[in-house]
């Protein structure tokens, strides 16, 4: 049962706790949270940030378990079957929620029809970083030369279907910049190369590329995100270089199996918003690259909001890179 004192103290009471037969003997055991993707990356590290302070209000630990395969595929399709009883949940990302949808034909699992939102966690912005070769030292001037040379500047992403894939795509046809992808099979050898100068830049996420940029390695040149990062806040984003509305970010988000009971779902909700009211939760998210989600968006209502956006402009990207399902 959630642990008052600690809600209390979030500012998050749940008067109403005891009173709920749906939440009476909720959670019974510990609630296990499926990571569609390998232990260490982006979004199995923010889930485990979350969900430790999460485990400390609810009162139950958070076993995380790491499914990997099918680009995330896997892990929601095991999620989306399991028990919808508050015990199992997913670490919602691009790959599973909204890249899939648009790439993959017969997917076994519907985002909207198969699962309950209980909200977003983080989002980490998409940013283009020059190899050290690179002379533009602002978007104005980096665009310039992209129309200057038309398809000669290579720009690489993780591989194609990624949301950086997808901010390229959406790039050039915002902007006329015709840059050229270069897609890789992960991001080990594309930060390799994109050191060694091997191409001319890369969209990437924050996140890795954060630490290329502070040692000098690469540089950030400008940023996906609605205002500037706080890490780094002498870089503008897009939108500063007069590309109206531009954002990008990869995003990790927690849901339950469709059918979940409501007062289960608000339970979650709550202690999710009292782990990003942590401050040492909070800073911890910004360490790694990431913006911790607001109220907001950390709630049913707005993570279906953001998971709607983000799947129309995947599918007006795919459709701009000719992708089709497979």
């Amino acid at each position: 049962m959630l642990q008052r004192r600690a809600l209390l103290g979030a500012s998050l009471a749940l008067p109403w706790l005891a009173a709920r037969p749906a939440l009476a003997a909720w959670p019974d055991r510990p609630i296990r949270v499926i990571v569609p993707f390998a232990a260490g990356g982006n979004t199995d590290v923010i889930t485990r940030t979350i969900t430790g302070a999460m485990a400390e209000l609810i009162g139950k630990p958070f076993v995380i378990e790491n499914r990997a395969g099918g680009a995330g595929s896997l892990g929601a399709e095991m999620a989306a079957r399991a028990t919808p009883d508050g015990h199992t949940l997913l670490a919602g990302s691009g790959g599973s929620l909204t890249a899939n949808p648009v790439l993959q034909s017969n997917l076994p699992y519907d985002t909207e029809r198969d699962f309950s939102p209980i909200g977003l966690v983080a989002k980490v912005p998409i940013v283009l970083v020059l190899a050290p070769r690179m002379a533009p030292r602002n978007w104005p001037d980096f665009l310039a030369l992209a129309k200057a040379t038309p398809g000669q500047l290579n720009i690489a992403s993780p591989a194609i279907g990624t949301t950086a894939h997808f901010a390229l795509e959406l790039l050039n046809h915002q902007t006329g910049a015709r840059l050229t992808h270069v897609p890789y099979r992960g991001g080990g050898s594309l930060v390799a190369d994109l050191i060694a100068g091997n191409f001319d830049g890369a969209l990437l996420e924050l996140s890795t590329a954060l630490p290329l940029h502070h040692e000098g390695k690469a540089r950030i040149l400008v940023t996906a995100s609605e205002q500037r990062v706080a890490q780094i806040p002498d870089v503008p984003t897009f939108i500063e270089g007069g590309v109206a509305g531009f954002t990008s970010t990869s995003f990790t988000s927690l849901l339950a199996p469709t059918r979940t009971p409501t007062e289960v779902i608000a339970a979650l909700r709550l202690a999710l918003l009292g782990g990003l009211a942590n401050p040492a939760i909070a800073a911890r998210l910004v360490s790694l690259g990431a913006q911790p989600a607001t109220p907001e968006e950390a709630s049913p209502a707005g993570l279906t909001t953001y998971l709607r956006a983000e799947l129309a402009k995947y599918r007006q990207a795919a459709e701009l890179a000719g992708l089709k399902p497979q």
